[in-house]
């Protein structure tokens, strides 16, 4: 059994049968001390993927921690995230050398290829598209992530090719 949201009109499915026993590592590590709440989240979003509600409501009471609180925080920061993410991440820079050699027609490209927009994951979970402010190599500009690579002097087609390969290499595996 699944829980259907939507996020940003599309549909999201999240299990409603999370292992909250998985907490149990994190909340004994930190052992309630004041000023640890943001490693705390970074460690359960590595183990869940992301911040599922009911984790959230758990880590609340067993850490004596108000959960508007928490959202604070998780809401704050870009690194945290309430919705599945996609096993692999695509990231596109739109620093102003990327941008003005053409990232915004690779976002596109990447946008139509894998069915959504920024910001949003494919059904299958198995790709999230973001953009970020700069990736730090201008001189390959335009750039692209996909997880931990980087890809430099793209054209919409190269950056298709790119993420169709990985994603084809992925079922193979």
């Amino acid at each position: 059994m699944a829980w259907r949201i939507w996020i940003n009109w599309r549909r999201i499915i999240i299990p409603n049968n999370i292992d909250l026993s998985l907490l149990t590592p994190i909340l004994k590590k930190y052992q309630f001390e004041e000023g640890t709440l943001i490693p705390m989240l970074q460690d359960t979003q590595q183990v869940y993927g992301y911040l599922p509600e009911q984790v959230l409501a758990r880590l609340s009471r067993d850490a004596k921690i108000p959960l508007s609180r928490i959202y604070a925080v998780v809401t704050f920061y870009a690194q945290f995230h309430l919705a599945p993410r996609g096993k692999n991440t695509v990231r596109v820079c739109r620093g102003t050398a990327c941008h003005v050699r053409g990232s915004g027609s690779i976002l596109k490209t990447l946008s139509q290829t894998l069915g959504i927009n920024e910001g949003e994951t494919t059904n299958d979970l198995q790709f999230s598209l973001e953009t970020v402010a700069c990736l730090g190599t201008c001189f390959l500009a335009p750039v692209m992530m996909l997880n931990r690579s980087y890809y430099g002097r793209l054209d919409p087609q190269k950056a298709r090719t790119v993420v169709e390969s990985y994603a084809r290499s992925e079922k193979e595996s």
